[in-house]
């Protein structure tokens, strides 16, 4: 049985892929800041109180998955302020850039050796890190992160290919989550059908991609 990895799991999309993959028969860790009612009542491992800028919270999950191997992981946690010229809050910019950026990172080298021949790694990160599809401006703090995050995820993927572990950056598109006050224009559902699609197609030759959820190519 395949063992899925995935952080922010207790909401929105991190929770509808682990609903996903537990209803595909997928042995799934669930791993998240604060617990629901909704995650409980999934057949999968929980391990929560994690806050993935921590070094002792990651340590402590690390000590909980032990050395199962790990054949997907998703790096879904995240964080959304809707910075605006003129009101920038330094704290607020720091904090996305900590969640978005180098904790997926952080989280990946934690769980090293549990990635094997085989393994994938995913980044849930956004079209709002791509500077050459910027064509509205705001939400400073976001786009740089993920601007960040889509960087560290083309050096993991180079990285990581020798030891045939792939990597993908992917878009889930607008969807219908409270990060974004319930609009958008896909389901979670939706979102996590399209992302475990595009997991599921992610080969070593592929590595590296930055990716729509409905499969189209992203520029950088």
């Amino acid at each position: 049985m395949s063992n899925i990895v995935i952080t922010g799991a207790n909401r929105g999309i991190g929770f509808e892929l682990a609903k996903h993959y537990s209803e595909a028969g997928y042995s799934v860790t669930a791993v998240c800041r604060n617990n629901s009612k909704q995650l409980t009542e999934l057949d999968v491992e929980i391990i929560e109180g994690i806050d993935v800028t921590k070094t002792a919270d990651l340590l402590r999950m690390k000590e909980n998955i032990g050395t199962a191997r790990i054949d997907t992981l998703i790096n879904n946690a995240g964080l959304l302020n809707h910075d605006e010229l003129g009101e920038l809050d330094a704290r607020m910019l720091r904090a996305q850039y900590e969640v978005n950026a180098i904790a997926p990172l952080r989280v990946t080298e934690t769980l090293l050796d549990n990635l094997e021949s085989g393994s994938k790694v995913a980044l849930i990160t956004s079209r709002m890190g791509s500077i050459a599809d910027n064509g509205s401006g705001s939400r400073y703090g976001y786009r740089m992160s993920k601007a960040a995050l889509n960087a560290a995820g083309k050096s993991l993927a180079l990285d990581l290919k020798d030891r045939e572990i792939a990597v993908v950056l992917l878009h889930p598109g607008y969807v219908q989550t409270d990060m974004v006050g319930g609009r958008g224009d896909i389901s979670p559902a939706t979102a996590a059908e399209r992302l475990m699609q595009r997991i599921d197609e992610l080969t070593i030759e592929t590595t590296g991609s930055f990716l729509h959820s409905n499969g189209e190519e992203l520029p950088w």
